[in-house]
């Protein structure tokens, strides 16, 4: 009895082979600026760096709530957002992408501290 069928019963996608749809592109571009607009680019590496494991889990969690954040806002972002978390190499592109706009971005001028009176 030959067991070829179990030969890949357990393997996954390589994180390198995937590549965001071009909305996902957009919607990941957006959330990127944001992190970089608001200076937590430091502190959203780390976060995906220490969540990379639970990727899949986050997309499936995002997928449940759908119904409830197309009521807040936009379902087709939020389950476009976690269609792309499901996947494996999600976090290594969210990490690439923050890491090279936040080179683009010019740097936001210090915000001087108004004077009390």
């Amino acid at each position: 009895m030959s067991l070829d069928w179990l030969k890949h019963a357990f393997a996954i996608e390589p994180a390198s082979a995937f590549e965001p749809t071009e909305v996902q592109r957009e919607l990941v571009d957006r959330v990127c600026r944001q992190i970089i607009v608001r200076e937590l680019t430091t502190p959203a590496m780390l976060f995906l760096e220490t969540v990379r494991p639970l990727n899949y889990v986050t997309g499936q969690t995002l997928q449940f709530f759908t119904p409830l954040l197309s009521a807040v806002g936009g379902a087709t972002a939020a389950e476009q957002f976690a269609t792309f978390l499901e996947h494996r190499g999600s976090i290594d592109y969210l990490c690439r992408r923050v890491e090279e706009l936040s080179r683009e971005e010019p740097a936001a001028p210090p915000k001087e501290p108004e004077e009390k009176r």
